[in-house]
């Protein structure tokens, strides 16, 4: 991580911010009443980064009663293929370590090579598959999600 590149918790006054990152770089992005439930739940936390103070990616994990789940993690276009969803993920598993969740449960489209090989990397292992749990995307075709957990404890 370069000096001019910070990974935070993000807070309500960020929320313009996170928006806007959401509406430019997600194909289905969350509304602003999504990002504001998510930064205002004291059960779930919202991690930025940045860098030299411009909001490039964000990670959403929600704790849950025994295991934690991340719920979201986007990089801006033009910063992708530079580790910060890696980073991103280190400040996720880093959190749910510290709630002593038992593991870390995500999905994932079947078709998202990168997001696989960022969780596989990180130790994730699938559980199972959901057929058909997306929205048919530009091949017109619904898409399997894929699930993955890690275990923590």
């Amino acid at each position: 991580m370069s000096p001019a590149e910070v990974v935070r918790r993000l807070v309500p006054a960020d929320l313009a911010t996170l928006s806007a990152l959401e509406l430019a770089a997600s194909s289905a992005p969350w509304s602003p009443d999504q990002l504001q439930a998510a930064l205002d739940d004291s059960d779930t936390r919202v991690f930025g980064i940045e860098r030299e103070a411009c909001l490039i990616g964000h990670a959403v994990v929600v704790r849950l009663p025994f295991d934690a789940e991340l719920q979201a993690i986007l990089v801006a276009r033009e910063a992708r293929g530079q580790g910060a969803a890696g980073r991103l993920l280190a400040a996720v598993i880093e959190q749910a370590q510290g709630w002593r969740s038992e593991r870390l449960l995500l999905e994932v489209r079947a078709g998202n090579a990168a997001a696989l090989a960022l969780y596989r990397g990180a130790g994730f292992g699938e559980d199972g598959r959901r057929r058909g749990y997306y929205p048919a995307g530009a091949a017109g075709q619904r898409e399997d999600a894929l699930l993955m957990s890690l275990p923590l404890a």
